[in-house]
């Protein structure tokens, strides 16, 4: 593959030493591309604004895309000689360079009155026949309500500033406008569509009125009122990638001040401005040659940006590191696996240590009190085949507490000691300050893809409370006193088999959890299923995957998802809302609120919200898609939004007007 790039890129060299006719270009332009898109590329009678399509690719890329066109979407291919290949795509140069990719193709300048007697100046970022977005001298940007011939001036009351909503993790808000009385009339209120993507595990962020959403190396900004573009930032997707970025995924932002940052599909850590989308630093935090990639959404703490990388099913060494917000510099870096000699190292074989896996691809949560960060950490590598990994594999499938100023450890707990069945530890830590056993105290709740859930002093790491949340569980009898499972034997199938519950999936996974401190209440989303685990031996190669065998569905037997409620305190399930057993499983989180709803994705495709107290359903809207993203809100213009990733589009619900 790479030789075939470079000798396409010297067909294009050898095609403008030759000396290429502009004219020829045009000409070709003209007759098949602007109809569509345009005279200038920004957008025609069927087609849209291409300019940072053209932007993003390099030359041959751009070729490859016309030659193979994107059928599906209305798009043909074009058979073209090389010569005239050559000559159209030098010509969308001229099209696509003097425009940047973060702006609009126009840069206009308004001056509008406001309804409050003031005038507001500056460039219009984008506009609506009954709002506009107006970037002005001082670098804001202005979102305009029409009112008659003036506009007014809004602001947002309660902001969704991180991927869940709070450093905690604790993905509740205290906003109370849709209660149990009115959620029955929650309509959408916008769609805002994401081109080029096939899966959206995106949560919105939303800052002073501004959402900010994103998929494989792409940013958009919103006007969250309306879902209007502001700016749009992208850059050319990395070819050869290994793992979950390679399809596209990524799973959101972080914003402090004047920033937004969010990693690439390559593993880099950027910065943009949040105001206009323009690139301010880039760090690259590992070789993606070595089959690191980036997915997560990182976390700000202090004048820190935190991340980790994903590749855990491919064999790379994982980490989290902190960078200095303003330079992009590397602050400190923690590694998940030690290196042969260092603590830790003892439980693991030697040659398992090349490529021991440990990735650290979802976000951790901070306790400012404590000064704490707590990172979850994934499976060890190969995933199924522990044979040459004897031991448990420090410090896979933990809990990570590290100081946040330097990342030194200060405790951590590991929940599925030597996994062979993908039992990752990166359910979301949510961190909480609740009473337990009649005394205030420092939480840390999750409940754990191997089936159980846990409660935490998250002062001292001391485990407090381990108990399953599945019917479906035969791994292990419970967890000691010692902290560690009490492990069952499972007798080997004639076909090497292991009948294991729960499957590879987990009894949960990624998606985000909640806890109401009204109820008293954790809410999460279960799966019941049971896999045929087998093992195989396999050597570790760049841009594989590193799974070491397979897990497969029993024969005869279905799965059940389904929204469950546990007592902390306890760990007794309260109540349970079983749902539509279907082909895929949805990977949806959920939301809870103080005015007593739960809000989550449920497993056919509808959007849900339930009676925090009893699970009572109590509205739904048919999205008929399979979720892969988290449910959030904010308050914008004194009204309150649910927003969630469906399909390949964010959608927000509101109340009628």
């Amino acid at each position: 593959m790479r030789l075939l790039r470079l000798s396409v890129s010297c067909v294009f060299a050898l095609g403008v030493a030759l000396g290429q006719n502009p004219d020829a270009g045009r000409s070709l332009y003209e007759n098949r591309c602007a109809r569509c898109h345009g005279g200038n590329a920004t957008g025609g009678e069927s087609g849209p604004n291409i300019t940072a399509q053209i932007a993003a690719r390099n030359d041959a890329d751009l070729a490859a895309f016309l030659r193979q066109g994107r059928p599906a979407s209305g798009m043909p291919g074009f058979e073209l000689t090389t010569q005239e290949m050559n000559g159209l795509v030098q010509f969308l140069r001229t099209l696509g360079s003097p425009i940047p990719r973060n702006a609009p193709a126009t840069a206009v300048r308004r001056k509008v009155q406001t309804t409050d007697g003031q005038a507001l100046e500056g460039q219009v970022l984008s506009e609506g026949m009954l709002d506009l977005q107006l970037r002005t001298d001082d670098k804001r940007i202005r979102l305009l309500p029409k009112v008659g011939d003036r506009y007014r001036v809004v602001t947002s009351q309660a902001d969704w500033p991180t991927y869940h909503g709070d450093p905690g993790g604790n993905r509740y808000t205290k906003l109370t406008q849709i209660d149990k009385s009115n959620v029955g009339r929650l309509a959408p209120k916008w769609i805002f569509p994401l081109p080029n993507v096939s899966q959206i595990e995106n949560t919105p962020v939303v800052v002073e009125g501004i959402m900010y959403v994103s998929s494989a190396n792409e940013c958009y900004a919103l006007d969250a009122g309306s879902g209007r573009l502001i700016w749009h930032y992208q850059r050319q997707r990395t070819k050869g990638l290994a793992g979950n970025a390679a399809i596209g995924f990524n799973r959101g932002v972080a914003s402090a001040g004047d920033r937004i940052f969010m990693l690439t599909d390559n593993a880099h850590m950027i910065a943009l401005n949040r105001f206009n989308g323009e690139l301010l630093w880039e760090t690259e935090m590992a070789d993606w040659h070595l089959n690191y990639n980036g997915t997560s959404a990182p976390l700000v703490v202090g004048n820190l940006v935190i991340s980790g990388t994903a590749g855990g099913d491919e064999g790379v060494r994982g980490f989290v590191a902190a960078f200095d917000q303003a330079s992009g510099k590397e602050v400190w870096r923690f590694w998940t696996v030690p290196k042969p000699g260092e603590p830790g190292s003892e439980t693991w074989q030697t040659k398992a240590l090349e490529h021991p896996s440990g990735a650290t691809w979802m976000t951790g949560t901070y306790d400012a009190q404590l000064d704490t960060i707590y990172w979850p950490v994934g499976n060890p590598g190969p995933d199924f085949y522990g044979d040459e990994r004897e031991g448990d594999n420090l410090y896979t499938d933990s809990i990570l507490a590290l100081e946040a100023k330097t990342g030194k450890l200060k405790w951590y707990y590991q929940f599925t000691p030597h996994d062979v069945h993908d039992w990752d530890a990166e359910e979301p830590p949510v961190l909480v300050d609740a009473n337990w056993q009649g005394q205030p105290r420092k939480l840390l709740l999750q409940a754990n893809r191997n089936g159980f859930f846990y409660v935490f002093d998250r002062a001292n790491g001391r485990l407090l409370l381990a108990k399953p949340f599945l019917k479906k569980l035969n791994w292990a009898q419970g967890i000691g006193a010692d902290g560690r499972p009490i492990l069952n034997k499972l007798p080997e199938n004639a076909d090497g088999t292991i009948y294991v519950c729960p499957g590879f999936q987990g009894g949960t996974n990624w998606f985000s959890t909640s806890f109401n401190p009204a109820t008293g209440l954790y809410y999460f989303q279960a799966l019941e299923r049971c896999n045929l685990f087998q093992k195989k031996k396999m050597e570790w190669e760049a841009g594989k995957g590193y799974m070491g065998g397979a897990a497969r569905a029993a024969p005869g037997e279905t799965f059940q998802k389904s929204l469950r409620a546990i007592n902390i305190q306890t760990g007794e399930i309260v109540w349970d809302v079983p749902q539509v057993t279907g082909q895929l499983t949805a990977s949806a989180g959920v939301l809870s609120t103080a005015s007593g709803l739960v809000f989550f994705g449920e497993n056919s495709g509808a959007f849900m919200a339930v009676d925090a107290a009893n699970g009572t359903p109590l509205w739904q809207f048919p999205t008929n898609q399979t979720w892969r993203a988290s449910p959030m809100t904010y308050m914008f213009d004194n009204k309150q939004y649910v927003a969630v990733a469906a399909g390949l589009g964010i959608v927000a619900f509101g109340l009628p007007e």
